[in-house]
């Protein structure tokens, strides 16, 4: 066909990966995104026109292989991301690291040297992987993550320390809330897997440069068609497929894949007429938030590992997590601090809550620091879904026929990851290929 087929509308993790996947296959695409910026809700932002942060700070794991698979295939560099092995690091309360190991000793003998665990909490950990394990990680949907940890009797250090910051950080949910099944997908995957698999996958580049940018330069050597800046205001039923408003072509669309944040899609589902319920069903999606306060220390500013637990919780200490992007290949000194799901953080304004991390950093590391040279604090107060028992999260696809639905927050045994997002758009490319009759 000498026209292109499917449009993608959303030029984030998972419409680029569905972008590729087809594009690989050989299918024309054009991928329409309303920013001049790729990424979606992950990606670059600007800091007076000097800096470049991410609008929140993504980990990976081994065993996230899909996105890994998309960054070997559009030519991404392994150098993009640092491999550190499984740590939990609260400076002052805990230093757990995996051994390199064959599983499961690498968890047990990193357990075994684990500093700030007394042999209750080592029993603890046993007891829970053990428990997991025996239930083949399937668990009852209606659990959270907190009658889990309950069910199992877990020690105030262990929850406090290990589960429940895991939890907010993978689940971005508060545990009395979190869907314990979801949480021991992830469990399964990271503590109960392989060495590789339990691997921290750290970006050293910002994440518009790790996929969706050779993601665009893969799809411009095979007709791809990337439009930026042009927003997609609605999708029209018409004979041959679909007509996008705002699309400044004239041809209509056999086959439409929104992969934009929910919010956005219930609106464009809504608009075609014929998809109310479904639209319904997305915008009663609950969301939590993920704040990210960046803090310039300045040269000879450093954390003892490139990533590390902060004890948080309260509006006196926000943040969970701290990451050194100096040792992550950003400037030395700079510091990302991650307040992950809703709290009392959010009632304190910018400047305080600026004060507020810089004094959590000071008490957790045990010195005096530097007022920041500069400082940015990023909002994103509809982050992902609140991965919660018994959720709906929807399906790919929808009520009208080549009308499909791509995102993190579709049906998933993982909660709303970069990985899950990816896996989506490949799950809506395949479906694609075979409704186009061409296979995978």
């Amino acid at each position: 066909m000498g026209v292109p087929v499917v449009a993608v509308i959303g030029a984030g993790y998972a419409g680029l990966a569905c972008a590729v996947e087809l594009a690989r296959a050989g299918v024309h695409v054009t991928v329409f995104e309303r920013s001049h910026t790729l990424g979606g809700r992950a990606r670059v932002v600007h800091k007076d026109h000097h800096w470049r942060v991410d609008n929140g700070q993504h980990i990976l794991i081994g065993a996230y292989t899909e996105l890994t698979r998309l960054l070997r295939a559009t030519g991404c560099s392994p150098k993009q991301l640092a491999h550190l092995p499984l740590t939990l690091h609260v400076p002052g309360r805990l230093k757990l690291k995996a051994a390199a190991l064959p599983t499961p000793f690498h968890l047990a003998v990193g357990l075994l040297r684990a500093e700030g665990l007394d042999w209750a909490d080592r029993l603890a950990m046993l007891r829970l992987m053990r428990w997991l394990r025996k239930r083949d990680f399937r668990l009852p949907p209606d659990m959270t993550v907190t009658a889990m940890l309950r069910a199992t009797r877990q020690t105030p250090a262990l929850a406090e320390l290990v589960w429940i910051p895991l939890c907010v950080a993978a689940l971005n949910t508060p545990a009395d809330e979190a869907s314990a099944q979801v949480f021991a997908k992830v469990l399964r995957d990271s503590l109960a897997a392989s060495a590789s698999d339990s691997e921290l996958l750290i970006p050293r580049v910002d994440l518009s440069e790790l996929f969706p940018v050779p993601a665009a330069r893969y799809l411009a050597t095979r007709r791809g068609k990337l439009r930026t800046g042009n927003a997609i205001d609605s999708i029209q039923p018409v004979e041959g497929g679909f007509r996008l408003e705002g699309d400044p072509g004239t041809q209509p669309w056999p086959q439409v894949v929104v992969a934009t944040a929910p919010y956005h899609a219930s609106a464009l589902l809504a608009s075609t007429g014929h998809c109310d319920r479904l639209a319904a069903q997305i915008d009663a999606l609950p969301h939590e938030p993920i704040v990210s306060v960046y803090l310039a220390l300045g040269k000879g500013q450093k954390l003892p590992e490139p990533m590390i637990g902060l004890v948080g919780g309260n509006a006196a200490n926000p943040a969970q997590w701290a990451f050194d992007r100096g040792q992550l290949g950003g400037p030395e000194g700079l510091v990302a601090c991650v307040i992950s799901a809703s709290g009392p953080h959010e009632a304190l304004a910018r400047d305080e809550l600026i004060l507020a991390v810089h004094a959590q950093l000071e008490r957790q590391l045990g010195r005096r620091l530097p007022a920041p040279e500069w400082s940015q604090v990023i909002v994103e107060k509809r982050a992902t879904i609140a991965c919660r028992p018994g959720i709906f999260r929807p399906g790919m696809r929808t009520p009208l026929h080549g009308l499909w639905l791509a995102g993190d927050y579709l049906d998933s045994p993982y909660p709303a990851t970069l990985e899950s997002a990816v896996r989506s758009g490949t799950a809506c490319a395949s479906a694609i290929l075979a409704d186009l009759g061409r296979g995978a």
